[in-house]
């Protein structure tokens, strides 16, 4: 019997780009134009940006595409980078001592929809009862 999981998609880097184009008010050529790593020189493409935002498929881009990037969305590199490793290798760091708050995250990959509006739930229930207690 073959075994098969379901992997939702990951769109971090997808809706980074979309998000950040949209509050600077540029569109996708203005985008491209500004995307250029100042180190290597490397620019980000018009075609594959497109096709980022727009939820197509795409390759992992080079470490040069996203500095590249960074800079035409006015943004730290880092946090560029680490959209593009939730999107495209599952990577998510939490900053956290808590061992459960690390599952917690691990975790997220593998909820539905569903899953995911039920831990809301459960998470503004806890805060409103702590609130309550708290006053």
């Amino acid at each position: 019997m073959e075994l098969m999981v379901q992997r939702r998609q990951r769109t971090q880097l997808n809706d980074l780009v979309k998000s950040r184009r949209a509050e600077l008010g540029i569109s996708l050529r203005q985008l491209e134009e500004r995307s250029v790593d100042p180190e290597s020189g490397v620019q980000a493409k018009y075609g594959w940006i497109s096709k980022l935002e727009n939820g197509r498929s795409t390759d992992a881009p080079a470490e040069e595409v996203l500095c590249a990037l960074a800079v035409g969305l006015q943004l730290p590199a880092r946090v560029v980078q680490e959209a593009a490793a939730a999107q495209y290798l599952g990577m998510t760091e939490i900053r956290t001592q808590s061992e459960a708050a690390r599952i917690l995250v691990a975790r997220v990959e593998e909820m539905t929809d569903d899953d995911l509006a039920q831990l809301a739930a459960i998470a503004e229930t806890f805060e409103r009862s702590k609130r309550a207690r708290d006053a």
